[in-house]
């Protein structure tokens, strides 16, 4: 594996580790009845999972 290619794995797996958090504090967000911050966490969830889509169509491309 390649220096860069080891980079993209540890990015990708920060990547599925923030979308992780972003759910469960969704659900703390939901619990407490912060509206709008439950809103703002599930931008950011979908951001984070958009993210994680074109990490992964990158890697599929490389390894073509």
């Amino acid at each position: 594996m390649s220096g860069n290619n080891h980079a993209e794995t540890q990015n990708g797996e920060s990547i599925a580790y923030i979308r992780q958090m972003l759910g469960e504090l969704r659900l703390v967000a939901e619990r407490e009845g912060a509206q709008m911050l439950c809103y703002l966490i599930e931008m950011a969830y979908e951001e984070a999972g958009d993210l994680q889509h074109n990490h992964r169509g990158r890697s599929i491309r490389k390894a073509q």
